[in-house]
Parts: C-alpha cells; structure tokens; sequence
C-alpha cells in the first residue's frame, strides 16, 4: 500500500490467476492497498501462457475500473498479462501491434511486479509473452516503458507453490542465468548479474527441493531468478 502511494496511484488493479487466489495473496495485496485509502480491485482470471484474450479481457476490467496503477501478482503469466494490459489500455490498437521492441509510442502506467515464482524474471525485464488466440503464435512484445517500477520479492509468497513448480520454474532461472551469459549481445554490467543469478539459484535450488519451507532457500531463488531477468 505505501509502494502504491509512492507511485501517485489511487485505483490499483491486481492482476492474477485462480490459484494465487486460492492461496490467499490478492485478497491481502487488496487490503494493504486499501488500508492506505486507496480503491483496488482484483482480476483474476489469467491463464497459464497468457493469450491475446487474456490480455483484452484484462483490458476490459481496468478501463472500466480506471485503473491507474497495475500489479502483477503471481508467476510469470500474472506479470506478463499486466504487462500486456497496460501496452493496450494505454496505446490502443491490439497486443500484436507491440510485438517486437519499442513500438509503443504514449507513456504506460506505473507496474508493479510481485512474483510467486522464482522463475520467469518477469519481475525485472521489459517483455510481455503472449499468445495469439487465434493462431497460438507467441509473441514476445518489449519496451523500456513495460518494465515494472518496483518488483516486490516476498519468499514466503513462494513457499506454497507445487513441488513441480519450484523445479520447473528454478530450472527457468538456471536457463536464463545461463542464456544470458553466453549471448553474444551480452556487457560486461548482464555480466555481474549472469554471474550473481547462476551463484544464487546453483546454491538455493538444492536446498528449496530438500527443504521446500526454507525461506531463506526461497529468497535465495528469487533474488536469483529476478537478477537472471535483470541480465
């Protein structure tokens, strides 16, 4: 709620998906932002690999709610539907109108990223993955203004994800700690990042699989996982 303030918001809309609203999270989220005096709705509706109707349907909510403030609480899917939304709800026209790099040409409203994975790095990169609906293709769709402004890293948050998922997810973190490492258009600043994710999550994921409530372990994966996103 402070964070939301921070950010001049008064009408926040979360962005979800029916399990983290089963675990609880958005209905906290909600009353943290509303203690502050600020009006906040729930969305919750996203689906695992997000398409284009996720993202209008989404759409559809914030304007209705004058949304000024997104945040996407959840995994990868959550961030990226936020992300998604606030490309359309702001410039107009289509989600396949931004596929590519820096085609969005009006500001965006602030995002703020909270994940409930320690994966995707979605928290910390400027990309939104979404599908086409109708033909299934995958579009990756990016620009500066897309990033979130504040990522928001709560380990507990992840601590109730399925065994399948915490491996899944840490295998993502490993592979873009990796990816981003050996690519050609990395610098030396990805670098220190690439390095920092591949020691953080090499040395948390062993201990998040043998002792799944560790949150110590947890946080060690997410702050791996979001500096993986960084590079």
């Amino acid at each position: 709620g402070e964070l939301a303030c921070d950010l001049g918001a008064t009408r926040a809309l979360i962005v979800s998906d029916p399990g983290i609203v089963k675990a609880g999270y958005p209905a906290k989220a909600q009353a943290l932002i509303e203690a502050e005096g600020l009006a906040a709705r729930v969305f919750a509706q996203v689906h695992e690999n997000p398409s284009t109707a996720d993202v209008d349907e989404c759409v559809a909510v914030a304007r209705e709610f004058g949304a000024d403030l997104l945040i996407g609480l959840g995994g990868g899917s959550s961030m990226d539907t936020a992300k998604g939304c606030n490309f359309v709800l702001t410039n107009g026209g289509q989600m396949k109108d931004y596929w590519g790099v820096g085609k969005a040409t009006k500001p965006m409203l602030p995002l703020m990223a909270i994940p409930t994975t320690a994966g995707t790095g979605s928290e910390c990169q400027s990309f939104a993955l979404i599908s086409d609906a109708e033909t299934h293709v995958k579009m990756a769709c990016g620009d500066p203004k897309a990033a979130a402004r504040i990522a928001l890293l709560d380990p507990e948050l992840t601590v109730s994800q399925p065994h399948r998922v915490t491996v899944c997810t840490g295998v993502d973190a490993l592979s873009h700690a990796l990816e981003s490492a050996v690519t050609t258009k990395h610098n030396a600043l990805s670098a220190v990042y690439s390095r920092e994710a591949f020691r953080l999550c090499h040395g948390g994921f062993s201990r998040v699989l043998r002792e799944p409530t560790n949150v110590d372990a947890r946080g060690q994966m997410l702050l791996g996982a979001a500096y993986a996103g960084v590079a």
